[in-house]
């Protein structure tokens, strides 16, 4: 399975000439390009750096073909294109574009008490890659590839390194880092890398780089 990150939040995954697309957000310059090569979009929820509403209805009404994946609370905003914007939460399990994606639903991780929460999907793609999106969210599952959240408001150095503890990957891939100079990408690889407490691989991938992902 081929990955490619794109910025801050939005991935790709390439399996059999088909593209799942993870969280085009807004902070994502050229999502709409990404919209119009994928074969499904997957949301982990509505926030704006995940969720690029315009880019989003605009591409579903150019491709009457294209489907999106996320949590109910997404649906007002695409009500255009209703009939392709499928609701999934824990326990769900779809094959989509020709992967295996279980869905997992949790409250988005705690930005301060007076923030309402939103719901918040992280999928788990082919028993093997986990896109927690905004939570310390752990599937219960074997996951060979965690792709681990590195800054924004709501991270905490303490919970992500319990969280890799918990989760137990073979490695991780740093994501959700738009905030992150270059210091700051290293220094979160020295406190959640393979020197670290975590004890567990961290690759620091940049935008538009590509990693063939072990299985």
């Amino acid at each position: 399975m081929k990955f490619t990150k794109y910025t801050h939040a939005t991935v790709t995954l390439e399996k059999g000439g088909r593209t799942l697309l993870l969280d085009p957000g807004s902070l994502t310059p050229n999502a709409a390009e990404l919209l119009a090569a994928a074969d499904a979009v997957l949301i982990t929820h509505e926030h704006f750096d995940h969720f690029d509403t315009d880019a989003i209805v605009s591409a579903m009404t150019a491709r009457p073909d294209l489907h999106l994946y996320g949590p109910a609370a997404i649906a007002p905003a695409l009500a255009a294109v209703a009939d392709r914007v499928h609701a999934v939460g824990t326990g769900d399990s779809l094959d989509i574009a020709g992967f295996t994606v279980e869905a997992f639903t949790t409250d988005h991780a705690v930005i301060h008490p007076e923030i309402p929460l939103v719901d918040n999907v992280g999928f788990l793609i082919d028993g093997s890659v986990f896109h927690p999106g905004d939570a310390y969210l752990n599937p219960g599952r074997p996951v060979q590839t965690l792709l681990l959240p590195v800054s924004g408001p709501w991270i905490s150095t303490e919970q992500a390194i319990d969280y890799v503890r918990a989760v137990a990957p073979a490695y991780t891939i740093a994501i959700h880092d738009v905030m992150l100079s270059d210091v700051g990408k290293a220094t979160s690889n020295m406190f959640l890398g393979a020197e670290s407490l975590t004890g567990t691989r961290m690759e620091l991938v940049e935008v538009g780089d590509s990693r063939e992902l072990d299985g």
